[in-house]
Order: structure tokens, then C-alpha cells, then sequence
């Protein structure tokens, strides 16, 4: 018997035609995939719903195609996960190379090179010029989890601080550590203990410069769980579900001043805003904030399931050999991938093409909030942007939640060929996490489908009320 192996030269992504436009064929959903749902509520719990009902046949760049032919612009990319774009030609070819040498041997039993070139690149490219230190793991809670499980061996204490309105995970530990527990708690308790939830800085709401949104956090670290018990404070720089809050400048320097001064691990779950999504490698370097520990999963191997902990080596060799680790940690396909990611960032200018989309959402989104009063305020960094959305007629002034309106906006894009993500404590938040191949044209394209659907819900407000 021969081997037969593709040569990985060959391989172009994808292998069949996606154009780079919105086209809509059939009713949402189309038949198709109206027949496969009926095949998923017999199999499928009910736990797992879909935000929009259309079955996934093929994507490519910003495109994502359904069983029925319907081509949908995708501002959501699997939850800032397909950041380089839909099936980029050098992840799938290499996947395809590595996956033909093999595809698990567990590193914890018989290394390999991918692991450790993963590593180098994460040593290299996060925050802070000290010398740093890798564990790979599976999904983001994982690394959230093994980054709560590090900071507690170095320290040898017990408590985890996270921030109001924070997002991260859904393990028996994260779902203690989110601020929301509709859906991500509500009836699987007993919860984590030792977890607590200090005051965050949200500008829009707050009104607090970065200073005196530190202090106000720091004094509930000090007062409530006292400095000597703190294993570690837990901060998405941006943060996702909870609404793409931007804190004030100076907000997490002198969080990290203060955890450093006392002994505490401060961690950055950079899960969704890192690996280039901002216009930079990670969203802390925005805000000057060099952290301990660094939490990446999601955009870092273009699809497949990859996550790491890095940070300093005190702190990661603080662990007892075999303490860290897991079966799929770290699968070199996942690495031979988050290789060719790290590799197309910097080939393809991916920095840059992240402060592109910024400005071109911004300005349109502008155009949005003048003409439309609901739209409070527009923030977020790179490919990384929100709009959120206050009640008719209260514009900056009352900044009363408007979650009603964000379902609205969000079901009529779908319907039109866009999909968004809703996010917000209060529900009230439209969030643009696309991949970094949405052209302008695009951006456009998706603007004009929401400015309709905006229209569309005012007019529907207007009739109801005669």
C-alpha cells in the first residue's frame, strides 16, 4: 500500500467559487436548511440554539454561504474566531501538511515542534519585554480556568476578582466569574466560590476618568476581599458580551500598578480582542497595560480549537510538572495553523487592514448616529466596534437601555443577508467583530442594510403607537 498525500502547494481556499457579496436566493431560512433544523431539534439539545437558523454550507474571506445558496455577510466570524478570514489559503494548507505527518501524539507524552514554535510566536508577539512562558489548551474557558489554577499555585492564594460586566466562559468556574447569569448560570449551580465582582470603568455610563474608575475598583479589592487573599484579578481589555466597553485611559495601568504593589497576578483575557482584532497584536497595548499573564483562544489558529496561557516565567513555572496540560492541548494541526496566522498578519499587513475597517465603520456608523437618535454611542478599536442603542428621543441624555430595538435590527439584518451580534449587559448592544477580509465595499454594503432596518423598526414603533 502507498501513502497518498496532497502536496500542500497545491491547495487553494476554498475549492469551489464565494464571491465577495450579500445574495439572497430564498426565504430565511430556505428550505434546506429548514429541513435540517427539523433534523436538529430531534438530535440536538435544546441548550444549543442558533441565533439564526441557516445551515452553514461553505464560507470564504467575509462570506459565509448557506445550504440554500444564500450568501450572508458575516460581522460575527464565528465570535472573532475566523479573524483572518473564511478558510485562508495558508491555514488550510497548513492543516493539510501537518495533518498528513500526523495529527496527535500529546505533547505531555511525545513533543513536537509545532507546540513550541506556538509558544516563541506568543513569547514574542504579547505584551512586555521579560522573558515569558506558554501552556496550550483547547477553548478560552480552558485558558481562563488554567490562568485562575496558575495565578493561585504562585501565589498560594485563593480568591479570583473579575469586573463588572465581564464575559468568561461557561465551565463551572467562568460561569462564577461572569457578570450575567442569564443564560450562562441560571440552574447550574452551586457555583465557584471565592470569586468576586469589583466595578469596572464604563465611560458612557459612568462618566469617571480612568483615574477614579481605578480607584473606585481598588477599594473593593481592598475592602471586600483584602489584597493578602487575591490570587488574581481576571480583565477583558475590551470587553465582548458585555458590550465592548472601552475603559477611560489610565484605567488598567494602575489597576496593574496596584496588583503588582500587593502580590496579585493580573490577567488579561485577551480571548476576543487579541491575536490583531484591534489594529494591534493585543488589545492591551491601547491602553499602555502590560499584564502577567496573557489568555488567547479564538482568532489564534484561524478556525481550528487552539487556546494558551502565557506570562511571566516565575509565574508559569510555578507549577509542579505535570500540573498543566490535557489531552488535545496544544494538537499540532491547531498549532501548525495558529503558525500560518501569526505568519499572514504580518504578510498581509493584517494591523493595518484592522485600523481600515475601524475607520470605515466608524465613519459610516457616524452617518447612522446623526440621522438616528437611538444610537448612544459608537466605541471599540480595530475590527472591534459597537453601537449602543438608548430609547427614542433620549440620545446622550438619559441613556435609557433599548434591548428592543437591537432585536429588531439584528432578526431584520439576518433576514437581508447580515449577520450581527447582539451583546450588552442590558441586551442593548450591536457588536461588529468581523474578519479582517471585509472589504469597504462590503462595510458598506452591511451599513445599508442596517440604516433599513433601523427604519424599519422606527416605522413599526410609529404604527403600533396610532
Amino acid at each position: 500500500m502507498t501513502d497518498t498525500l496532497i502536496d500542500p502547494a497545491t491547495v487553494s481556499a476554498p475549492t469551489y467559487s464565494v464571491t465577495q457579496e450579500r445574495k439572497i436566493v430564498t426565504a430565511i431560512p430556505g428550505p434546506i436548511s429548514a429541513a435540517l433544523h427539523e433534523r436538529r431539534r430531534a438530535v440536538v439539545s435544546d441548550g444549543v440554539s442558533s441565533m439564526l437558523p441557516v445551515y452553514i454550507k461553505k464560507a470564504n474571506g467575509a462570506i459565509v454561504v448557506d445550504v440554500d445558496g444564500n450568501q450572508f455577510i458575516d460581522l460575527g466570524a464565528g465570535i472573532g474566531v475566523t479573524t483572518i478570514g473564511h478558510t485562508e489559503t495558508s491555514v488550510v494548507a497548513a492543516a493539510v501538511e501537518q495533518s498528513q505527518d500526523f495529527i496527535h501524539t500529546l505533547f505531555t507524552i511525545t513533543p513536537y515542534e509545532e507546540y513550541v514554535r506556538v509558544a516563541e510566536l506568543l513569547a514574542e508577539h504579547t505584551p512586555g519585554d521579560f522573558p515569558k512562558k506558554s501552556v496550550l489548551i483547547n477553548s478560552g474557558a480552558e485558558a481562563v480556568e488554567n490562568g485562575v489554577k496558575i495565578a493561585r499555585k504562585y501565589t498560594g492564594r485563593r480568591a479570583v476578582a473579575v469586573l463588572d460586566h465581564a464575559y468568561h466562559g461557561r465551565t463551572v468556574l467562568t460561569m462564577a466569574m461572569n457578570y450575567k447569569a442569564m443564560p450562562y448560570a441560571t440552574g447550574f449551580g452551586p457555583l465557584a466560590s471565592d470569586v468576586y465582582h469589583a466595578p469596572s470603568s464604563y465611560p458612557y455610563h459612568d462618566g469617571l476618568t480612568g483615574a477614579e474608575a481605578a480607584v473606585r475598583t481598588i477599594t473593593y479589592l481592598d475592602k471586600v476581599i483584602g489584597a493578602s487573599d487575591l490570587a488574581c484579578l481576571v480583565v477583558e481589555p475590551i470587553q465582548g458580551e458585555g458590550g465592548f466597553m472601552v475603559p477611560a485611559d489610565g484605567y488598567l495601568p494602575a489597576l496593574q500598578k496596584w496588583c503588582t504593589a500587593n502580590g496579585v497576578v493580573m490577567i488579561a483575557d485577551e480571548i476576543q480582542s487579541g491575536m490583531a482584532r484591534s489594529g494591534k497584536y493585543f488589545a492591551s497595548e491601547h491602553f499602555g497595560w502590560i499584564p502577567d499573564l496573557v489568555l488567547t483562544a479564538k482568532g489564534i489558529a484561524g478556525g481550528f480549537p487552539l487556546a494558551a496561557v502565557t506570562g511571566r516565567v516565575e509565574i508559569m513555572d510555578a507549577s509542579q510538572p505535570g500540573g498543566l496540560g490535557g489531552t488535545f492541548g496544544g494538537n499540532p494541526v491547531a498549532c501548525a495553523a495558529a503558525i500560518a496566522v501569526f505568519d499572514a498578519i504580518e504578510a498581509n499587513n493584517l494591523l493595518g487592514e484592522a485600523m481600515r475597517i475601524e475607520k470605515s465603520l466608524t465613519a459610516g456608523l457616524t452617518v447612522l448616529k446623526n440621522k438616528y437618535d437611538i444610537i448612544g454611542e459608537i466605541r471599540g478599536h480595530g475590527a472591534m466596534m459597537a453601537i449602543e442603542l438608548v430609547q427614542p428621543g433620549t440620545g446622550d441624555t438619559t441613556k435609557t437601555p433599548n434591548a428592543a430595538a437591537v432585536s429588531a435590527i439584528s432578526i431584520y439584518a439576518g433576514q437581508h443577508g447580515v449577520l450581527l451580534l447582539t451583546a450588552g449587559t442590558y441586551g442593548n448592544v450591536l457588536r461588529f467583530l468581523p474578519s479582517l477580509a471585509l472589504s469597504d465595499a462590503l462595510i458598506v454594503d452591511a451599513l445599508s442594510v442596517i440604516d433599513d432596518a433601523i427604519a424599519a423598526h422606527a416605522a413599526a414603533l410609529t404604527e403600533s403607537s396610532l
